[in-house]
């Protein structure tokens, strides 16, 4: 199934069928809401990944025991304004106290809900104030609460991420939904950094084929993303899938159904992702890093996450400076083996380097144009292969 044949439709983490979710004010941010519940009418399969920063926080081990005991949950509760990270075995407790205290409102096991924080590192949590909301949350849930929760959820965010796709599945077209809501405006990079994505299908799937779909997801677009560097203590993505779409169960990897509904959380992930990298703090402008012609595509990811990666890169854009030596000298750092005489530059359209050195028709006054707009695109094609890979980032 091509991504084209991906309907892009409107809503996020409610889209799907039998899920609800309310975001609702507690009081841990000095204004706005700040704690959201989702909850799935049934029991779902879960999946999760995590930050690899060795200060995880106390939600994000709490999450992983769980995630590793079972496959299955109902409920994340999810709190900005705190991060819980740093704060010892009172953090563990309070962790376990917010699931705890959903699964009592939803009448659920503890173990059935997943937590995941954001906010300051090193500050206990307020228990009060966390009890009072999960409470409210719990007595709001609706399948209109998509854009609350996706409210909740913001610290240094300037506007909310939701996204949400349909496909349809199987001989019987059996139309399955994908949605989500995310947070992330400083400290995103590559493998994971502040960020949370929740993720929600109907559709019917084991546990093994979603956690296999939610990494390859992830490979491909949250961790193919960085605003400024900083791999953060908290980052988790959860996907939970009830099967209420009435699907033929996916159970294979190689199956046309798993290629199908991979296709589409890839592209449900790369919009939330996208939205995350535009939405840097005191970013003006897109960047799309694409490289091509790589030997293998983890060669092309490296060189898509060095140049990503780069300051010099970024203020470049943000200045509307085409110095183009930047971006090769990126390529060129980047650790893989580069032929320079091979290598190939496009600022937006306007071929700027061939064979590794400058196109003398090339013109500096369409460089700039290409840097103009909203969205600038950085093409590198490495002439070593057919593998090819994007990241995506925001300028400085």
């Amino acid at each position: 199934m091509s991504v084209s044949s991906i309907r892009k439709v409107k809503g996020g983490v409610t889209a799907a069928r039998g899920f609800k979710a309310a975001g609702v004010r507690c009081g841990l941010k000095s204004k706005g809401k700040d704690l959201a519940v989702i909850y799935s009418e049934g029991e779902a399969e879960a999946a999760g990944v995590f930050t690899t920063n060795r200060f995880a926080a106390a939600p994000v081990r709490l999450c992983r025991r769980r995630l590793q005991r079972q496959t299955c949950a109902q409920s994340i509760v999810v709190n900005a304004g705190n991060a819980n990270a740093c704060t010892g075995e009172r953090g563990d407790a309070d962790a376990a106290a917010m699931a705890e205290q959903t699964a009592s409102h939803l009448g659920l096991p503890p173990a059935e809900v997943l937590v995941a924080s954001t906010g300051i590192i090193g500050v206990p949590m307020d228990r009060k104030k966390i009890e009072r909301g999960i409470a409210a949350a719990c007595r709001s849930l609706s399948r209109k609460g998509n854009d609350s929760a996706a409210r909740a959820i913001m610290t240094t965010d300037l506007v909310p991420k939701q996204a949400a796709r349909k496909l349809l599945l199987g001989r019987r077209r059996i139309p399955v939904l994908l949605g989500g809501i995310a947070k992330g405006s400083g400290m995103i990079h590559p493998n994971l950094a502040t960020m949370l994505a929740f993720l929600t299908t109907d559709a019917a799937i084991d546990a093994k084929c979603l956690r296999r779909a939610l990494r390859a997801a992830v490979e491909d677009s949250f961790n193919m993303m960085t605003v400024d560097g900083d791999t953060s203590t908290n980052d988790t993505v959860l996907l939970l899938a009830n099967g209420q779409a009435g699907n033929r169960r996916i159970t294979n990897p190689r199956s046309p159904d798993y290629e199908q509904f991979l296709s589409a959380l890839k592209d449900l992930c790369q919009d939330l992702a996208i939205q995350i990298a535009r939405d840097g703090e005191g970013a003006t402008r897109l960047i799309r890093v694409v490289v091509e012609g790589a030997r293998s595509r983890e060669a092309a990811r490296v060189v898509a996450k060095s140049v990503a990666g780069s300051n010099l890169v970024k203020t470049a854009v943000f200045g509307g400076d085409p110095n183009w030596g930047r971006i090769i000298c990126a390529v060129g750092y980047s650790g893989v083996p580069i032929r320079p005489e091979r290598v190939s530059l496009w600022i937006g359209r306007t071929l700027i380097v061939r064979g590794g050195q400058p196109r003398r028709q090339a013109t500096a006054e369409a460089a700039r144009k290409a840097l103009a707009g909203k969205e600038v695109c950085l093409r590198i094609a490495l002439g070593q292969g057919k593998a090819s890979a994007t990241a995506w980032t925001c300028d400085l």
